[in-house]
Parts: structure tokens; sequence; C-alpha cells
């Protein structure tokens, strides 16, 4: 993942936490949880419009699908393949 422009957040069991800024502030960021299932790597990704807003909270405004989900998706497919 870092290949690809994200840095490491935090590990918990067999799942890795990585983001990606968008601008030059925390947030919009693209954020992926990448884990392995025998040789096949699994990323989630989604985008975090902004910090979660109740400290110790996970909840965040993310979005899941779209046109910008689409095209990094494609982008960090790309450079995975090259």
């Amino acid at each position: 993942m870092r290949n690809c422009g994200y840095a490491f957040e935090n590990r918990e069991g067999n799942e890795m936490s990585f983001a990606r800024r968008i601008t030059g502030r925390d947030y919009p960021r693209f954020h992926v949880y990448a884990r392995t299932e025998g040789s096949t790597l699994i990323i989630n990704l989604h985008l975090d419009q902004k910090k979660p807003t109740y400290n110790g909270s996970r909840a965040h405004s993310g979005e899941y699908e779209g046109e910008l989900i689409e095209a990094e998706a494609n982008r960090i497919t790309n450079l995975k393949a090259d």
C-alpha cells in the first residue's frame, strides 16, 4: 500500500489500516483496511469525509461507492500490476 501512496496507521489482528490524503489537510482522505487470505490481498476502500465526531467512536462520514472510489480502486489496481 505504501507504493500506492498510503501511510500505515495501525494493525488489528491480521488487518492493517492505511490512509492517503487527498489534499494538504487530514480530511478528506482515502482509507483502506487490508488483509491477506492465502496469497490474495483483500482491500476494503472508502473515502473518509471528516474526522469521527465523538471521542472513542469509529463512526465517520464515509463514502463506500461512487466515481471517486472507483477511480482510486482502478489507480491502486494499476499500480499493483506494475
